[in-house]
């Protein structure tokens, strides 16, 4: 651990939020980046609940690489060594927090699911490429602003939806032949680089969470429409979003304090309003 630190894009200071103030956070959140949206009216509403909790440091980066910083004990951003340490991390893949409990950073039971979502098709206005469904992707000329999956948990989604409309071989047309001929573009931080690449039409399509497309809807002036995979192959059945506390964290009870708040029913109707669903089969969720 420490020897190989992953790096923040220069240009991510957007989801570094109370960077200055990192060193002498209350609480330091890691939160899967696709919840960007939502975080600033969750956190003002966790403030005003737990006043005590006065200096909060968080990141909406992909978890992937967010959970590389974790196992790595820091990142470098624009030339700096960040050594900061989450409290509280979550993910939109199980098999991190199974990665976070082998390297002893968590303990067995303490994560659990708290938000579900689905997949949706981004396309520039008016649909030039004429995407009408999931196998359009497959097409020679069509473009994919396409998530990488060595850093972003939506992208092992989005290949499950690939597999299951034509298998490893449509799986490997998309993620191998397509990207050495350049018509399938890996992003870093996807939602915020497809729909830059949506707006230039830059890239005909790119896989996005559903919320990621009300947010654009409501909040920018970007032109673009939405496809939908439908609901056998969105994966809505298979999304949760997962959130554990960190056994080296520094800020335990402050940690504890919002793992309580997630579960609110406040918190719940927040994330709701953005087009979030709770997640399925958790008993403790409203």
């Amino acid at each position: 651990m420490g020897k190989h630190y992953p790096k923040i894009p220069a240009a991510r200071s957007e989801d570094l939020h109370n960077l200055a103030n990192a060193h002498r956070a209350d609480l330091v959140l890691f939160m899967a980046g696709n919840q960007f949206m939502a975080m600033p009216q969750i956190i003002a509403a966790f403030e005003q609940k737990f006043p005590e909790v006065k200096n909060i440091f968080y990141e909406t980066l992909p978890p992937g690489l967010e959970l590389k910083q974790i196992l790595a004990g820091g990142a470098y951003f624009q030339g700096k060594l960040l050594r900061i340490f989450p409290d509280i991390y979550s993910s939109v893949n199980e098999e991190a927090m199974k990665t976070l409990e082998k390297n002893q950073l968590i303990d067995a039971g303490d994560s659990f699911p708290y938000l579900g979502n689905k997949l949706t098709l981004m396309v520039p206005e008016g649909n030039p490429a004429k995407i009408e469904s999931v196998t359009d992707l497959g097409r020679d000329d069509v473009r994919i602003s396409q998530p990488d999956p060595q850093n972003e948990d939506i992208a092992h989604h989005i290949i499950n939806m690939y597999r299951q409309i034509g298998g490893d071989e449509f799986v490997y047309k998309i993620m191998e032949t397509k990207r050495a001929a350049g018509t399938t573009v890996l992003t870093t931080v996807h939602h915020r680089e497809t729909p830059e690449k949506i707006q230039n039409k830059s890239v005909d399509v790119g896989p996005v969470w559903a919320t990621e497309a009300i947010h654009a809807r409501r909040s920018s002036e970007l032109a673009f429409e939405v496809v939908e995979p439908g609901e056998f192959m969105d994966q809505r059945e298979n999304v949760r979003y997962y959130i554990s506390p960190l056994k080296k964290g520094g800020n335990r009870q402050n940690a504890e304090k919002f793992l309580q708040f997630i579960k609110s029913a406040e918190a719940q109707g927040i994330f709701e309003r953005f087009g979030f669903v709770p997640a399925s089969g958790n008993p403790d969720l409203p």
